[in-house]
């Protein structure tokens, strides 16, 4: 897994700008609007998205949209998903704790 990605979507407003993209394409004006920001530091978030491979634009017309490449939040998932099932057995192992312990208390009553 690359640290690029990491790297882009640790400052909060990059991750707002992705959050906000994962309901279409926007505009630079779209994306400071919504976050509340100048857009010049919208495009400067935008620019550091793109050095990293997670958006792309698209002309039309006289517009630039930017919109969400998928590959690299499947590259993402996919290096997450080792680790959700470290997790979920760990997560498995203490509910079955907790039910002996609850099981134990209840024999006890």
């Amino acid at each position: 897994m690359d640290n690029t990605t990491f790297n882009a979507l640790a400052e909060l407003n990059r991750l707002r700008i992705v959050e906000l993209l994962l309901e279409g394409p926007l505009t630079v004006g779209d994306i400071a609007d919504g976050l509340g920001l100048r857009q010049p530091q919208a495009s400067k978030h935008l620019r550091v998205l793109l050095e990293a491979g997670l958006v792309e634009v698209q002309a039309v017309a006289n517009r630039r949209n930017y919109k969400l490449r998928l590959e690299p939040f499947q590259e993402l998932d996919s290096w997450l998903e080792t680790y959700r099932s470290v997790w979920d057995e760990r997560l498995d192992a203490l509910e079955n704790y907790l039910q002996k312990l609850k099981n134990k208390q209840n024999n006890q009553n």
